[in-house]
């Protein structure tokens, strides 16, 4: 069987990372990029035997190739701290490292939010490649909504990881004021630029969107709640964007 590396980003995770790592003990190596942790994130890497560097920060994607350059073995499974892999899933992973004819594949994600399961409003499944060779992919290197580009064949694998993303509102509301500024950022840097209806008619279709399109009514209360959060996040995104475009023009006057 060939071997695996595991490679993790991590920034104060202490409430997570242990059970991200007790996931992946199995692996032949771990390697974790952390960027300055004041908890004990490093300590628990540790005591797992992972390899930690301690990085600066340069933004998700080109943080994620840093640390797979790192790696000793070809094939790479990438994860974040609150991402678990199920029993289920490590089998299915070794046997595509016995006989895989892929270069890359993508791996669906069960993502919960407050614990519990969302299988509706665009939430599942939810596909990311994370598993590849390394030397057949690499992530685009954007400041937010990393995604591995793989030259050659990708396959689909069945079972799905499982993300803990948020843990309630706040905990989303306080990553969307991050998230927004590095997304109005990208569509900065590639030289959009934002209008009223951007302002109004995508927040709109968004929650209009994640509650019919993607049935996200069938979870009931909690359907509505994430339309509206993230409606809410496409209007900061824009809304920022707007900001720094008439920031610009103001500073060329």
């Amino acid at each position: 069987m060939q071997k695996l590396s595991v490679t993790i980003i991590t920034l104060n995770e202490e409430a997570n990372i242990h059970a991200c790592l007790e996931s992946v003990k199995w692996a032949d190596e771990i390697l974790v990029s952390d960027s300055g942790s004041s908890d004990k994130t490093v300590q628990i890497c540790k005591e797992y035997g992972a390899k930690v560097f301690n990085d600066v920060w340069f933004g998700f994607g080109k943080q994620k190739n840093l640390i797979v350059s790192r790696a000793r073995n070809n094939w790479i499974l990438n994860i974040d701290a609150d991402e678990r892999v199920t029993p289920a899933l490590r089998k299915e992973m070794e046997s595509v490292l016995n006989n895989g004819g892929c270069d890359g594949y993508n791996i669906p994600r069960k993502n919960f939010f407050g614990g519990r399961w969302i299988k509706y409003c665009g939430w599942y499944p939810d596909y990311n490649l994370r598993f590849y060779k390394k030397d057949k992919g690499q992530f685009n290197e954007r400041d937010v909504h990393e995604a591995v580009q793989i030259e050659g064949k990708a396959g689909y694998l069945k079972t799905p990881l499982e993300h803990y993303t948020y843990k309630d509102i706040s905990d989303y509301l306080k990553r969307m004021d991050r998230y927004s500024v590095l997304a109005a950022e990208e569509m900065f840097k590639n030289g959009k630029n934002a209008g009223l209806l951007d302002l109004t008619l995508r927040p709109c279709w968004t929650f209009l969107k994640m509650l019919f399109l993607q049935k996200g009514f069938l979870e009931g209360y909690m359907g509505v709640i994430l339309s509206g959060l993230y409606s809410s996040y496409t209007f900061a995104k824009y809304a920022k964007l707007m900001e720094m475009s008439k920031k610009e023009v103001r500073s060329e006057k």
